[in-house]
């Protein structure tokens, strides 16, 4: 079963935020498990207010020992598994990104954010050398601005979005009420009320794109892992 893992080793990337938004899109079709290996448990901490689906297990990780027998067993277990790894570089991190079918890199379009993106990059190659395999990643924007960008933002945009070799996903997650209310409030995006939360519509049409560009992308790496045991 696919494993997506998230991983950027700059805190406040919007890292924890897209695995959640991902889980619960995903937990809406299918059982998903999401393993909070942030050191800081936010997904933890969300998972025990109310509102939790009961197709998407939340299993806590504490510990680089048990991080591949957890993943395991969660994949045994469910169709998807999601890894909001922690945030720095690691021997965790290390171990999760071998075993990841995608790892999806989320960034705000900031120099110090770019930098971190590209240092998980790297990581990832050191790890497609010592595991001899490729492993496919994408770069996510996060908190960005659905209207006017700055200059900054575009500028750093391009930079990613030019060069050949970084995959980036066409969908951005951006600023939304409902994204920050649910780490508050507890529960997924789609159960809030519109009375409390602006802009709830747009907020669950941009989760809907991020899933659906997900599921497009494992689905063309997995055709193309076929075409290659073929030739």
């Amino acid at each position: 079963m696919p494993v997506i893992a998230f991983a950027n080793s700059k805190g406040g990337s919007g890292k924890t935020t897209s695995a959640l938004l991902l889980a619960q899109a995903l937990a809406a079709h299918r059982p998903t498990t999401l393993i909070d290996a942030d050191p800081r448990h936010p997904i933890t901490t969300w998972a025990e207010k109310p509102g939790r689906p009961d197709t998407l297990s939340v299993v806590t990780n504490d510990s680089e020992k048990t991080i591949l027998d957890e993943i395991e067993e969660a994949a045994a277990r469910d169709p998807f598994v999601i890894i909001d790894l922690e945030g720095t570089a690691s021997r965790l991190m290390s171990y999760a990104i071998s075993q990841s079918d995608l790892v999806v890199i989320p960034m705000k379009e900031q120099q110090q954010d770019a930098l971190a993106a590209l240092d998980v990059i790297q990581e990832i190659h050191r790890d497609m050398k010592a595991t001899r395999r490729k492993i496919p990643y994408s770069v996510l924007f996060t908190q960005s601005r659905a209207a006017v960008k700055s200059r900054t933002a575009r500028h750093i945009a391009a930079q990613f979005r030019g060069n050949a070799h970084i995959d980036c996903f066409e969908t951005e997650i951006h600023e939304r009420d409902a994204f920050a209310a649910m780490f508050s409030m507890g529960g997924t995006v789609a159960g809030m009320s519109p009375k409390y939360v602006n802009g709830l519509d747009k907020a669950l049409e941009n989760i809907e794109a991020f899933r659906a560009e997900v599921i497009a992308r494992l689905r063309a790496i997995r055709e193309a892992a076929e075409k290659g045991r073929a030739a």
